[in-house]
């Protein structure tokens, strides 16, 4: 078991632990959000055809060579052409169609104009102007060509990717199922929402707050209940969650207080611990072990440390899971926008906002940073990450920072 590992080092332990995600086919339209689970190429060209981008007239390029307002020329029209009916006639010398906004192109025909532009008639089009050929035409394929690739494995299908498989008519997509994710809480303190509060008691609101975190993230998260600070209960309370989940994520008994049984309770269960606390300060009291494949996630007891253990250690592994090829969220060089008047002996994370003045980008930090401060979440788009052994920093220092 490694103790006192730097984040980085977390990190990498569990995101090299193999993960062997399920897939399921799901109908089109519940797919948003969902991670394929292969890759999809384009079975036609998009649009299908040559098409008008707006209403107006189509005809030969060719025709209007020595057009000029002294000498229009004028083309008879042979039929109007709305979206989703076919040309009858093809464009020949002479003439021109009437078109509408998505309409194909008939054949022969290699320029349209905006009706607005031209002088018309029932019968004719008068142009005034010489047109180049292939003038403000849709081509078959502009926007994705047949056999171009959609989504890659591991993508996430977002709204304009739904879009996408929409127009190939694909009504079905094969994705990676939704972990599910056990939250076991404990602590004799603890007491749900909704009961009478006790003395020294407090109400459980790390559960309902990783819950949101997980599902946000792809993860199906479920609560396995309180279990009081007994080592044989919390045991047997992962053990029975291990069963009929792909995770567990414990809160409290990370740290080492006489009544921390993350550890223990672990080992007693015969799983393997991967590392025991970590180098940064909020979320340090973290434990990760692993047994059939599976990973045990103990983390803070206090609320904000919770949280943020969960998002700068166990995050891309989370992401790992939900069977996501980008498991690494996205990371950002930011400039304090205040001093950090404090010291950082060990790593220090910091809950904050993105900000962009004058084209810079800038971390804001939010009040209230301590261990069990939640507030301070709210609003908090980024972490930024102050390296161990830093001084206090002033405004403008360029820090990392993650999005959360």
């Amino acid at each position: 078991m490694l103790k006192n590992i730097e984040p980085t080092q977390a990190v990498e332990l569990l995101c090299a632990l193999d993960v062997a995600a399920e897939t399921e086919t799901v109908p089109l339209a519940g797919a948003f959000g969902r991670v394929s689970a292969r890759q999809i190429c384009a079975r036609i060209p998009s649009p299908p055809f040559d098409r008008s981008p707006y209403d107006g007239y189509a005809f030969r390029g060719e025709d209007t060579l020595l057009a000029s307002p002294e000498s229009p020329v004028v083309l008879k029209i042979t039929e109007e052409i709305p979206a989703g009916k076919a040309p009858r006639y093809a464009v020949g010398p002479g003439t021109a169609a009437k078109i509408l906004t998505g309409a194909p192109i008939p054949e022969g025909a290699d320029v349209t104009v905006k009706y607005e532009t031209v002088s018309f008639t029932e019968d004719t089009v008068t142009l005034t102007r010489p047109y180049r050929p292939g003038t403000d035409i849709v081509r078959a394929g502009e926007d994705v060509a047949a056999g171009d690739v959609i989504i890659e494995r591991g993508d996430v299908i977002t709204a304009p990717l739904a879009g996408i498989l929409a127009g190939q008519g694909i009504c079905e997509v094969e994705v990676f199922r939704r972990p599910t994710v056990a939250l076991i809480s404990t602590g004799s303190e603890l007491i749900e929402p909704g009961s009478p509060l006790r003395p020294a008691a407090i109400y459980n609101s790390s559960a309902y707050m990783l819950a949101g975190y997980l599902a946000h993230h792809g993860a199906v998260p479920y609560s396995a209940g309180i279990v009081e600070d007994e080592p044989e209960r919390i045991a047997a309370k992962i053990g029975q969650a291990l069963e009929k989940s792909d995770m567990v994520v414990t809160t409290g008994g990370a740290s080492v207080g006489d009544y921390d049984w993350a550890v223990t309770a672990a080992e007693r269960l015969g799983a393997k611990v991967l590392f025991w606390k970590v180098n940064m300060k909020p979320g340090g009291s973290i434990m990760a072990a692993e047994k059939g494949g599976k990973v045990i996630l103990g983390l803070s007891g206090n609320p904000g440390a919770a949280v943020l253990g969960l998002l700068r250690i166990a995050l891309p592994y989370i992401r790992k899971l939900c069977g996501r090829s980008d498991i690494y969220p996205p990371e950002v060089q930011v400039a304090l926008r205040h001093d950090l008047k404090k010291p950082s002996p060990k790593t220090r994370i910091l809950r904050g906002r993105l900000e962009v003045e004058n084209g810079r980008a800038l971390f804001s930090e939010n009040e209230g940073q301590g261990n069990g401060a939640v507030l301070s979440l709210v609003g908090c788009d980024l972490l930024a990450e102050i390296p161990a052994g830093s001084p206090p920093l002033p405004a403008g220092t360029m820090v990392r920072a993650f999005r959360v």
